[in-house]
């Protein structure tokens, strides 16, 4: 956003206006520079009117929701530009009343242009972080600092595909080295897909101390809305450092992960054990007689939940980023990572309404220290101090994922193709070592806990013409173009996880308890348009099945998506392609990056990194070290 900050008269301003015709003020916190079209205009169908709350389906009127978006999209007319400043925050005063360390985002509200004074000016202890707004087929340029004293930090933009971007997937250790404190990194990706996601940062735990925020590609819709209320984040949130926490999570003395200390809604709550001590609930008004488009987001580190609005069902349209065929539910399960756009009508009588997240009783997808976690949907004419009266029918609930849905653009394999090469078995199992510290929880896939090299990523071995990479990268290669794969993924522990993959929405051919056999057990596969999305929940001791095309060059990451988990082994990654991927981007953008990580890691405390697989030296004194870094995701 611009702001002119000179003591300049009307005229001076109109002058210094005249000069900046591309630039308007607005308060969004990123400029949008308009750009001639990319490519060749496609239209995705016949003529269809511009898109409005009686014409969702359709998008700038060439493209609707029936476009294949994997082919063709709308041109890249606009660059959303942002610039996100990460800082340390010794002594947040949190949402919920609790001081705290912190990593949080700043953004610039003041923006230097060289035709103008200009200065800078940050908004300060933003959480969650901006969120970043664009629209189908645009193109988003973030300009991250990390203005941090002793900690590194990158950022995954959850979900999005990268076609032909694998290095700006922003996963360290993968796809990049970490940016080192005092440094920036440019990030420059295509969305190519419509719908609700979110950013965070991939460097260790470092998303549960702040560094997180709402990605919203505005694009057509499977069913008609009045009003877009935006992005809706929901995530465990602890009063303690993800750093801190992790290392109590990995002792097997310890037991079960630390339970959270709150559930936030759009970064609001109030402090468990009442308003007194801090805090507030998060409200949301809605209009009477309208639809509202709500964009659900679990963005925790370990808590998986239920959520349920008192009196009110959800029109489902879209699964993470793949519209589905509307289906109306009176509840949601949401795994971490995973995103739901939801339609509310405001059908019920003028008042307030709690919007509830409930966990299983079990803990066994997380708990929390907050015993009813909710935020308060307000009808517009309602009290805007009072409470809800109804607390709602309690839920039983349980750990397992939602089932039922149909994507919109249907993707049929051939039943034929599971067969062979094409399949492989990805076994996940817990192990105990004892290390320096004592005895600690070890998950592996395909015996292997995953241990990325910060600073020496697999793109860097791709760039240099090197495959010697350490055999815990734990990197499977994918050599076969444009064909469906397979990966049988065994869960032989009573713990669920959430499976993210990078780079790719896969079909969820079938989930099921026990062992699966891919000799006997092809019958219990769903081949016809199957659940398509970039994070599914496992059930423990259960097997599920996914399969992608391989038409996206590049290095992906697959992992689970809770937090003490993939720091603890469970990823894998998969090199697609790898022969094309050179001539397929500007692999020697890494070096600049990657050389002034390694010149930071001489010199700090806090290195080499502890944590995902890497054997520690024996009688280290952790405790005695600031925690600095965590996991890989």
């Amino acid at each position: 956003m611009l702001w002119l900050t000179s003591q300049a008269s009307v005229a001076g301003w109109s002058a210094l206006l005249a000069a900046l015709p591309l630039v308007a003020a607005s308060p969004a916190p990123s400029p949008v520079i308009h750009l001639l079209p990319r490519q060749t205009i496609i239209p995705g169908g016949k003529p269809c009117g511009q898109n409005n709350a009686t014409n969702r389906q359709c998008w700038k009127n060439n493209w609707n929701i029936s476009t294949d978006y994997d082919h063709i999209n709308p041109p890249a007319f606009n660059n959303r530009v942002y610039d996100f400043h990460i800082t340390n925050v010794t002594n947040w005063l949190g949402p919920d009343g609790v001081r705290k360390p912190a990593m949080l985002i700043n953004i610039p509200t003041f923006s230097d242009y060289p035709v103008c004074s200009c200065r800078f000016n940050f908004t300060t202890d933003q959480f969650p972080g901006p969120t970043i707004e664009a629209d189908w087929g645009d193109y988003v340029i973030v300009n991250v600092y990390n203005d941090m004293q002793d900690n590194g930090t990158s950022i995954h933009w959850h979900g999005i595909r990268q076609y032909g971007e694998s290095n700006q997937d922003g996963a360290n250790g993968v796809t990049e080295c970490p940016i080192p404190p005092g440094s920036m990194k440019t990030y420059d990706f295509h969305v190519t897909q419509y719908g609700t996601s979110w950013y965070h940062s991939h460097y260790s735990n470092q998303y549960g101390n702040g560094v997180v925020g709402a990605l919203i590609v505005r694009g057509p819709a499977a069913a008609n809305y009045d009003i877009d209320l935006g992005p809706y984040m929901i995530n465990d949130y602890y009063h303690e450092t993800a750093d801190r926490l992790h290392l109590r999570a990995e002792l097997v003395s310890n037991g079960p992960p630390p339970d959270s200390d709150n559930i936030l809604f759009r970064g609001k709550n109030i402090h468990p054990l009442g308003a007194s001590r801090g805090g507030s609930y998060d409200r949301l008004t809605l209009t009477p007689g309208k639809k509202h488009l709500l964009r659900l987001i679990n963005a925790s580190v370990d808590n998986s939940f239920v959520v349920s609005l008192v009196g009110h069902n959800f029109t489902v349209i879209t699964n993470d980023l793949v519209a589905i065929n509307p289906v109306v539910r009176s509840s949601l399960f949401l795994a971490v990572g995973q995103r739901y756009d939801v339609i509310i009508e405001a059908n019920q009588p003028v008042g307030n309404y709690w919007l509830n997240a409930t966990l299983e009783a079990n803990n066994n997808c997380g708990r929390s220290r907050n015993p009813f976690p909710a935020a308060i949907i307000s009808y517009q004419g309602a009290s805007t101090t009072a409470l809800p009266t109804n607390r709602g029918t309690p839920r039983v609930v349980t750990c397992n994922g939602e089932t039922g849905f149909s994507p919109i653009l249907t993707r049929t394999v051939p039943s034929t193709a599971f067969a062979g090469s094409a399949v492989g078995t990805l076994p996940i199992d817990l192990q105990f070592p004892n290390h320096g510290r004592g005895q600690v929880f070890e998950w592996r896939v395909k015996n292997t806990p995953i241990n990325v090299e910060w600073d020496h990523p697999i793109l860097e071995y791709i760039l240099e013409g090197n495959s010697s990479w350490p055999g815990q990268a734990n990197l499977i290669d994918v050599p076969q173009a444009d064909q469906w794969v397979f990966w049988v993924i065994q869960n032989d522990f009573a713990l669920p996880h959430p499976i993210h993959l990078h780079g790719h929405d896969f079909l969820t051919l079938g989930i099921g308890a026990g062992t699966f056999n891919v000799n006997t057990m092809k019958s219990q596969l769903n081949f016809n348009n199957p659940i398509r999305r970039d994070v599914v929940q496992m059930p423990g001791n259960s097997w599920l099945v996914i399969g992608y095309k391989t038409d996206n060059p590049g290095v992906w990451l697959m992992h689970c998506h809770i937090g003490w988990h993939v720091a603890m082994g469970l990823g894998v990654q998969f090199l697609e392609r790898k022969d094309e991927i050179r001539r397929m981007m500007p692999l020697d953008q890494l070096v600049p990056n990657c050389e002034a990580w390694r010149r930071y890691a001489k010199t700090s405390p806090y290195l080499p990194k502890i944590d995902s697989g890497l054997r520690r030296r024996e009688g280290e004194e952790l405790e005695k070290r600031k925690p600095a870094v965590r996991r890989i995701a």
